[in-house]
């Protein structure tokens, strides 16, 4: 490495330390839950993409010790060439059967599975529509497609149907959305884009990551939130979050689309299967779910309950259901403060600003579990109204 890009390095370090928007890592030393130990701190987790509660979960860590036992550490393999056991079979066809679809497949990540999905079935005379807040692997997934880009406002239906309209020139047109905006809590209108795409005769995809396990009656997701599951052909998602929370993602769809991408998705084709013991832990978090969405329902109940308390008390929460809860406070190096400040009254909650999120946009991303009691979050809460007067957000 140059001595002129180690020193630009580190001037771009010491300017954001400077500016109190560098980035603290903490260390656990615990598995995550409700309550965790960190930095020798015990604290309330606040900012963990575990749901369900799955992470720690007895069944799923014996589920992954059993399997690996029965089938070893990895294969040293891609796919396509011996990196396919029967255990992985059998986890796609449970991820095809819970969301009703044909076939999937899976990948390292959701990342890997977005940035893999649109090259290989579009091309340049194809038309590729996405919204303007999606998240950053869809944005790479586009930029690695050559299908032309329409980068539709946030949210704006009137905005998409008059991209579709112009994409009609195109051969075959795909339109995507998170299904929940991952800064925001927030829900994406797919109804409406589904009967746009009908309408204009365009694919819709939708990556569940932040929806899969948390939201619906059963907790298949933001359309069986919306009640349209059925209308929404292909899901993007992964099994890092409420599922499991360790590793993976996944393609769900018609079998077609599916073998294709086992085929071209490059992503899948020159990165390593994915290890037996993520497989078999993931297995039985859909096993689990399916057996008792119990969980699911203890998670949105405890959204609501910290939702409630925290307009209450008078903090500025953009309307919503889900188990991301922003707490919006506006200013990057505020929201770091803050995140610091709560972490010393004992809850472990992150602070995001510029260029995560808009500017003047900074807030604390609070995340429910459903491993939380309502003393956990009444505790969360008291700790948020001490910290938010101190900083006159309240």
């Amino acid at each position: 490495m140059t001595t002129s890009l180690t020193a630009w390095c580190q001037s771009e370090i010491d300017n954001l330390k400077a500016t109190g928007t560098f980035k603290l890592e903490r260390v656990l030393s615990t598995p995550t839950g409700a309550r965790v130990v960190v930095d020798g701190r015990e604290v309330l987790m606040l900012t963990s993409n575990n749901y369900l509660g799955f992470a720690n979960h007895p069944r799923i860590v014996e589920a992954a010790k059993k399997a690996l036992d029965r089938w070893g550490n990895g294969l040293g393999s891609v796919r396509f060439i011996c990196g396919t056991q029967e255990l992985h079979k059998e986890l796609e066809a449970e991820i095809a059967k819970f969301f009703g679809k044909d076939d999937a497949i899976l990948y390292m990540s959701c990342w890997n599975a977005n940035e893999g999905l649109f090259q290989p079935l579009l091309a340049e005379e194809d038309a590729l529509l996405t919204d303007g807040l999606n998240h950053a692997s869809i944005i790479d997934g586009v930029r690695l497609c050559k299908a032309k880009r329409y980068i539709t406002p946030h949210n704006d239906l009137a905005g998409v149907e008059k991209s579709l309209q112009e994409a009609q020139a195109q051969r075959r047109r795909l339109l995507i959305t998170d299904g929940v905006f991952s800064m925001e809590g927030e829900i994406g209108p797919l109804v409406e884009l589904a009967d746009l795409c009908e309408k204009y005769d365009t694919t819709l995809v939708v990556d569940d990551s932040h929806a899969t396990g948390v939201l619906g009656a059963t907790g298949r997701g933001t359309a069986e939130d919306l009640g349209c599951l059925e209308r929404v052909p292909v899901f993007t998602g992964t099994l890092g979050k409420a599922m499991g929370s360790a590793a993976g993602g996944f393609t769900v769809g018609p079998k077609a689309m599916v073998e294709l991408l086992r085929q071209r998705s490059r992503t899948t084709l020159f990165s390593n299967t994915l290890p037996p013991a993520v497989a078999g832990a993931s297995l039985e978090a859909f096993r689990m779910l399916v057996e008792d969405p119990a969980p699911v329902k203890k998670l949105q109940a405890n959204a609501v309950y910290f939702r409630t308390k925290m307009k209450t008390a008078g903090f500025t929460i953009p309307e919503g259901h889900h188990p991301i809860c922003p707490v919006i406070v506006g200013d990057t190096a505020k929201a770091l403060a803050m995140s610091a400040a709560l972490f010393q009254r004992g809850v472990y909650v992150s602070g995001f600003g510029f260029p995560v999120v808009p500017q003047g946009h900074a807030r604390l991303r609070c995340q429910i579990s459903a491993v939380h009691t309502e003393s956990d979050l009444d505790e969360a809460v008291a700790a948020f109204v001490h910290v938010g007067r101190d900083f006159g957000v309240v």
